[in-house]
C-alpha cells in the first residue's frame, strides 16, 4: 500500500508538471506574438489574438495558484532534513510567487494602449505601440527579478535533497545547477542586457531539465518512505490533507 508521504509527493509531482506546462505554453504564446524588432506588428498581433494573450495570462495565474500547494508540499518533504532551511526555501519561493503574480499586470497593461478608448486619441498610433511594448518589456524584467528569489530557493532545495538520503542526490545537484542558471540569467539581464540576449534561452535549459526531473521523480517514484520516516523522527505524518 502506498504511503501517505508518497501520495503527497505524487500530488507535488502533478502540480510541478502543471506549472512547467503552463510556463512553457505562456512563453510560447509571448514568443509568437511579440516581435521586438517590429512594434507595429506586435501591436497588430495582440489585437488579432487578444483572447489568446488573455488566456496566456490566465494560464500563468493558474501556474502561480499551483505554486502555493507545491511550496507547502516541498516543505513537508524536506523539513526532516533541516526545518529552518526548508522554511527559508518557503519564504524565498513565496516572495518569488508574489513578484510574478503582480508582474502579470504588465501583460494586462500592454493591452490598454491598444484598446481604442477615446482618451487614447491624444497619442499617435506609433506612440501607443511603444507603450504596449514597454509594458511587455517591463514584464520581462519583472520576471527576471522574481526568478532571483526562485534561484535561491532552488539552491536551498537542492542542498536539502542532497542531504536527505530519501531522494536521489543527482536531483539535488541538478536543482542547485538550476538555481545558478536562474541567478546568472537574472543578474545578467539587469547588469548586461546585451549579454543576456546572447545567453537566453540556452542558460535556462539546465533549469528546465532539473525541474522536469524532480517533477517526474515525485510523480513516478516519490521518496524512500522508510528513510523519510527515520529522518522525520517520532513525529507521525498523517497526510497532506489531514494537516500533518
Amino acid at each position: 500500500m502506498e504511503s501517505l508521504i508518497n501520495k503527497t509527493a505524487r500530488i507535488g509531482g502533478i502540480l510541478y508538471l502543471l506549472i512547467i506546462i503552463a510556463g512553457v505554453l505562456g512563453g510560447m504564446v509571448r514568443s509568437q506574438l511579440v516581435l521586438p524588432d517590429d512594434l507595429t506588428a506586435t501591436a497588430k498581433n495582440l489585437l488579432a489574438s487578444e483572447s489568446l494573450w488573455r488566456a496566456s495570462i490566465a494560464g500563468d495565474l493558474i501556474m502561480h495558484i499551483c505554486d502555493i500547494p507545491l511550496i507547502l508540499i516541498l516543505y513537508i518533504l524536506l523539513r526532516p532534513v533541516n526545518r529552518n532551511l526548508a522554511l527559508l526555501a518557503v519564504l524565498f519561493n513565496v516572495v518569488q510567487t508574489i513578484v510574478l503574480v503582480v508582474n502579470k499586470l504588465n501583460l494586462v497593461t500592454a493591452l490598454f494602449p491598444l484598446g481604442g478608448a477615446l482618451y487614447l486619441n491624444a497619442f499617435q498610433p506609433q506612440q501607443l505601440h511603444v507603450m504596449a511594448y514597454l509594458a511587455i518589456k517591463a514584464h520581462g524584467y519583472g520576471l527576471g527579478v522574481g526568478l532571483i528569489f526562485f534561484g535561491i530557493e532552488c539552491l536551498i532545495v537542492g542542498y536539502l535533497i542532497v542531504r536527505s538520503g530519501y531522494l536521489p542526490k543527482i536531483l539535488g545537484v541538478l536543482m542547485q545547477i538550476a538555481g545558478l542558471c536562474y541567478l546568472t540569467n537574472s543578474f545578467v539581464l539587469l547588469l548586461a542586457p546585451a549579454v543576456s540576449d546572447m545567453i537566453f534561452p540556452a542558460i535556462l535549459i539546465p533549469a528546465f531539465i532539473a525541474e522536469l526531473s524532480l517533477a517526474l521523480w515525485l510523480l513516478l517514484k516519490g521518496v524512500n518512505t522508510l528513510k523519510w520516516e527515520e529522518r522525520n523522527g517520532l513525529r507521525a505524518y498523517s497526510g497532506f490533507f489531514a494537516g500533518a
